[in-house]
């Protein structure tokens, strides 16, 4: 976390360097000149919201008995781990994970739960995409500044949405016979509790939602929407407003260039979010500035919050005598959150 925080503190003061220093960003340093700091004090409280809700998806998926402020500790670190570490969210998952483990909750039940708790915090981002590309293809939004660029992620997002959804059926049919984990293969075992954990996982999701779970849906609603919510009132720091549309996609679009393996994902997602603004005919200065603004305050606030977080969190869990008596009964089996599976 240490090495992450200076690593990602170095790599920010380089491009505030540039931004200060490079002849021809005179126009960019005159739009960050006159931000106007009620709208980024704003998106400083709308970040810690979506922080927030994250931990309440977190504690709704894995253990609804687990207190708060624990829930708060391991939620906010996984954050701390997804700033720092750009990897889809996987530095995140993994920290869930050792801090789970550590916790004496079962495997089975660890590896169910991430599965689970990665769809849900997905699924606000992929069905925005496709909720707006069709208002965009309906003719319900204003014209569309690049109909290529939102409907073919739109589709993508669609396919990507039937794939996970049949995929416990491929993984795990109903019906089927279980296949026996304890094999002396090691690669045989690891391949059937990866296809259990998949399987399941995404109909534990799937049961939280028609069972329509509050927490769950408003932690993975909130943790999207509050964050694109930084993201419009940066853009109102420097008088623009961009349309609804074009911001929500803009957005969705654009964080995929978080993906590349740079620390605190600067420059990725700078890049990745500039240039789908460009993409949809938006004032390069201003989008550039909101960018800025935007990235610095989604990184920040969990990174500093969840390192914060971290450090107690480590403090808890080696003063606890019993932690397995926090959530669960030591190594007990995974409650059946999704239908059981018949056996022959």
């Amino acid at each position: 976390m240490r090495r992450r925080l200076v690593g990602t503190a170095g790599a920010a003061l380089v491009l505030l360097v540039l931004v200060l220093a490079v002849p021809g960003l005179a126009k960019l340093r005159a739009s960050l000149e006159h931000a106007a700091p009620g709208w980024v004090l704003a998106g400083i409280a709308l970040e810690v919201l979506s922080a927030v809700s994250y931990v309440v998806v977190f504690r709704s998926v894995f253990c609804e008995r687990m207190g708060w402020r624990l829930s708060y500790q391991i939620g906010m670190t996984e954050q701390a781990a997804n700033s720092l570490l750009s990897a889809s969210g996987a530095g995140g998952l993994a920290v869930g994970v050792w801090a789970l483990d550590r916790l004496g909750m079962s495997r089975e039940r660890i590896a169910r739960g991430t599965v689970a708790f990665f769809f849900l915090t997905s699924l606000a981002n992929v069905a925005a995409v496709i909720l707006f590309a069709a208002l965009y293809l309906l003719g319900i939004l204003s014209r569309d500044p690049n109909p290529v660029l939102s409907y073919s992620f739109g589709a993508g997002a669609l396919v990507a949405t039937v794939v996970v959804l049949i995929l416990p059926r491929v993984l795990w049919p109903t019906g089927s016979s279980r296949l026996h984990a304890a094999s002396t293969n090691g690669l045989a075992a690891g391949i059937h509790s990866l296809r259990h954990s998949l399987a399941h996982g995404i109909r534990d999701a799937l049961w939280s939602l028609r069972r329509h779970s509050i927490p769950v849906i408003a932690g993975s609603v909130g943790t999207m929407v509050f964050d694109l919510a930084v993201l419009g009132v940066c853009f109102r720091a420097f008088g623009a407003s961009p349309a609804l549309g074009v911001l929500v996609l803009g957005y969705l679009i654009g964080q995929l260039g978080g993906n590349l393996p740079l620390p605190g994902g600067l420059g990725g997602i700078e890049g990745g979010l500039v240039g789908t603004f460009a993409l949809y005919h938006q004032p390069i200065a201003q989008a550039t500035a909101a960018v800025l603004v935007y990235h610095a305050i989604s990184l920040w606030v969990p990174a500093l919050l969840g390192s914060t977080a971290f450090l107690t969190l480590r403090k808890t869990l080696a003063r606890e005598h019993r932690p397995d008596a926090i959530c669960a009964p030591p190594r007990t089996p995974i409650r059946p959150l999704a239908p059981a599976v018949p056996t022959q």
